[in-house]
C-alpha cells in the first residue's frame, strides 16, 4: 500500500485487464502525438548532414528503433524471471505481450539499418558485430515465441521461454558494447554519459522524441496484447464469463 494504491490487487489478472482497458488509449495517443513531433523535427526542422547528406534521417528510426529492440528484451527477460521467482501467471503474460513488439522493432532496426549502409558502406549487409548480435536478438525473440507456440501447457511454455529469455539477456551488453570491444564498421554511440553529444541539439532531440514514441507505441501494444492474452488463459474463469455476458 502506497499513498492509499494497492498495487498487489493489480497483479491478479482480472483487475490488471480493466486496468490495462483504461491505459491503452492515452498511450496509443501519445505515442501518435509524439511521432508525430519526431517526424516532423526528423523531416523539417533538422538540418543535412554535411557528411551523410539526407540519408542520414533513418536515424529518427534507426536508432530508437534499435534502443526499444534492447530495452524491451531487457523488460521481457525481468518480467519472466519475476514470474520464475514468485510464480504470478501476470508476470509470464507481460513477457510473452512484450516479445512480439520487441521482434518487431528488432526487425526494423536491421531493415533501417540495412539501407542506411547501403550508401554509407556501399553494401547492404555487412557481419559487422552490431548487426550480427542484434540480429542473434531478432532470432532470441523468435526463439522465445516459437518455443511458446510449440508447447501446449501454458504452464510450461512459460517456464521455459523464461530461460531462453534470461539466457538471452546476456547478448544485449553484448550489442551495446560491440563497438568498444571489436573494430567494426559501425559508428559509435552518439549519446554517452561521460561525453557531449556529437550531433547538433535539434537532431539528438528528435531522436529522443521517437524514441519515446516508440516507448510509448510499445506499452500499448503490450498492454492490448496481455488482455488477449488473459482472456485466453482466464477463458474458464468466472470473471471472464461475466464480463462476456455484461457485453452481449
Amino acid at each position: 500500500m502506497m499513498n492509499g494504491f494497492n498495487w498487489y490487487k493489480y497483479a491478479s489478472p482480472a483487475t490488471f485487464y480493466t486496468l490495462a482497458g483504461r491505459l491503452i488509449p492515452w498511450f496509443y495517443g501519445a505515442a501518435a502525438v509524439l511521432c508525430a513531433a519526431g517526424l516532423y523535427i526528423a523531416f523539417f526542422l533538422a538540418p543535412t548532414d554535411f557528411q551523410q547528406s539526407e540519408a542520414y534521417r533513418i536515424i529518427f528510426i534507426h536508432v530508437p528503433a534499435a534502443w526499444m529492440s534492447m530495452f524491451i528484451y531487457i523488460v521481457m527477460a525481468a518480467w519472466a524471471a519475476i514470474g520464475l521467482a514468485f510464480n504470478t501467471r501476470l508476470s509470464f503474460m507481460m513477457a510473452s505481450a512484450l516479445a512480439p513488439t520487441g521482434a518487431m522493432l528488432t526487425f526494423v532496426s536491421l531493415w533501417t539499418g540495412a539501407l542506411w549502409g547501403k550508401p554509407t558502406w556501399g553494401a547492404w549487409w555487412v557481419w559487422d558485430a552490431r548487426l550480427t548480435s542484434e540480429l542473434i536478438l531478432f532470432f532470441l525473440y523468435l526463439g522465445f515465441m516459437a518455443l511458446q507456440a510449440a508447447i501446449d501447457d501454458p504452464r510450461r511454455a512459460d517456464r521455459a521461454g523464461a530461460l531462453i529469455a534470461l539466457v538471452g539477456v546476456v547478448n544485449v551488453p553484448i550489442i551495446y558494447f560491440s563497438v568498444k570491444w571489436w573494430n567494426t564498421l559501425h559508428q559509435g554511440a552518439s549519446i554517452s554519459m561521460t561525453k557531449a553529444p556529437s550531433m547538433a541539439a535539434i537532431m539528438l532531440e528528435g531522436m529522443l522524441v521517437m524514441a519515446l514514441a516508440a516507448w510509448m507505441y510499445a506499452i500499448a501494444a503490450a498492454l492490448s496484447r496481455v488482455r488477449s492474452i488473459i482472456l485466453e488463459r482466464e477463458r474458464n474463469s468466472q470473471w471472464v464469463a461475466q464480463m462476456m455476458e455484461a457485453e452481449a
